[in-house]
């Protein structure tokens, strides 16, 4: 029922730019808090972006900031990460996350996003 899926991942060089997509459903998506994270061969699962739930407020891993951008449109049930400026160690399996207010966790299956020459 509940259902997040991911798109637009892909090959990049370094210094290209992605935009991916996240698709909600099967839960109320305007009382969840939204989030990326990313998960890179050998390393632990981080947060990389959030979205509050009117979309007003952002906030970003310091490694990412000022060269991505998170948004959401609670009409289209959706979220989008946009990518500029990518570097090799931006290199990962992307996640959408969706936090629920009693702190229920609901999780896609992940777009892959290489950074190569």
């Amino acid at each position: 029922q509940v259902r997040l899926v991911e798109s637009g991942g892909g090959l990049v060089q370094p210094g290209g730019s992605l935009r991916l997509s996240c698709a909600a459903s099967g839960f109320t998506f305007s009382v969840a808090l939204m989030n990326w994270y990313r998960q890179a061969p050998g390393k632990e699962r981080e947060l990389v972006a959030s979205v509050s739930r009117a979309g007003g407020n952002t906030n970003y891993a310091d490694s990412v900031k000022g060269r991505f951008a998170i948004s959401r449109d609670n009409a289209k049930n959706a979220i989008w990460l946009q990518m500029n400026s990518l570097q090799p160690e931006d290199a990962a399996v992307y996640y959408c996350n969706a936090y629920l207010p009693y702190g229920d966790n609901y999780w896609g299956q992940g777009t892959r996003v290489t950074v190569s020459s």
